[in-house]
């Protein structure tokens, strides 16, 4: 009897446990639905709103889909007389562009050598690094901003380039270091037999093996300089020289009423990034999983 009990005992454990792990499948579906549905529809209803003409606006709820889509909205944008959108965004695109491919490439070089080479004070010198993530941006702005006035480079991009090629920023040099710690240094030592310097192994050997994490900080980069504000602000003094954050900004304030213009704008703003995330996010999670995970 013992013995015929116990193999129905196992299966009800076994069916247990297998409930279980499906129950936690499908709340974590629905939390992720969920989330999702949040985090999404602020996006929709500013697109609902851009693609309604004024008197469908006026009659209709915001969460409705338009009834007749229309680009005209659109228009009104690009042809403000006062702000050039068309300028701003390659404003936007070349600043974005050129901060973006330093931050990679000096983020990259700083973190193979907290990486792959040994030297005094090494662990230390890493703490402080990562000490300065702590530190408000807010602290550093003023003196930044006298040394760049020195410098004759107020009202032009250099504060919003030069500073990314050196360094890169702490976050993106701990996570370069945490991805090439996971790479195996027999491909360094048979580089560095073969005469490669440290140079040639960051170049050739490193960064070959690291491209979901160049997508992911390049994706991230590129975020944070399209989305920046308050140093275009404050550096870029001439209407042909801002960002498109800082004209947008300047069209909600001439536009304040008209709600359908302003949401256009938005998502003419927000649009680069969304098609950016779609296109590159699978070398975006790689490179998050892969990072915490070494």
């Amino acid at each position: 009897m013992k013995a015929a009990s116990q193999p129905n005992s196992d299966a009800r454990k076994l069916d247990q446990a297998t409930a279980v792990e499906l129950a936690a499948k499908i709340i974590a579906i629905l939390l992720l639905i969920s989330g999702s549905i949040v985090f999404a529809t602020p996006f929709y209803i500013a697109l609902s709103m851009s693609l309604k003409s004024q008197t469908e606006l006026a009659h209709s709820q915001v969460w409705l889909p338009p009834a007749r889509p229309t680009l005209e909205n659109y228009d009104h944008v690009l042809h403000n007389p006062n702000i050039v959108f068309a300028l701003l965004f390659k404003n936007s695109l070349i600043i974005s562009l050129l901060s973006t491919a330093g931050a990679v490439l000096s983020a990259s070089f700083v973190a193979y050598g907290f990486a792959r080479i040994n030297f005094r004070g090494r662990d230390r010198w890493f703490m402080v690094l990562i000490a300065t993530m702590m530190l408000p941006g807010i602290v550093t702005f003023i003196p930044q901003y006298l040394v760049f006035a020195k410098l004759h480079w107020v009202n032009t991009f250099l504060p919003l380039i030069v500073p990314a090629w050196f360094g890169g920023g702490a976050f993106n040099i701990f996570l370069f270091r945490q991805f090439f710690m996971g790479i195996p240094r027999d491909l360094d030592e048979a580089a560095i037999i073969d005469g490669a310097n440290h140079f040639v192994v960051w170049s050739r050997i490193i960064l070959p093996s690291a491209k979901a994490a160049l997508a992911t900080v390049g994706i991230l980069g590129f975020i944070y300089s399209w989305r920046d504000f308050l140093p275009p602000l404050i550096y870029l003094n001439d209407v042909s020289k801002q960002t498109l954050e800082v004209g947008l900004n300047s069209y909600n304030t001439l536009n304040q009423q008209h709600w359908y213009d302003i949401m256009a704008a938005s998502v003419f703003v927000i649009l680069p990034l969304v098609i950016l995330f779609f296109v590159g996010q699978r070398y975006f999670v790689r490179g998050i999983q892969m990072t915490g995970i070494k």
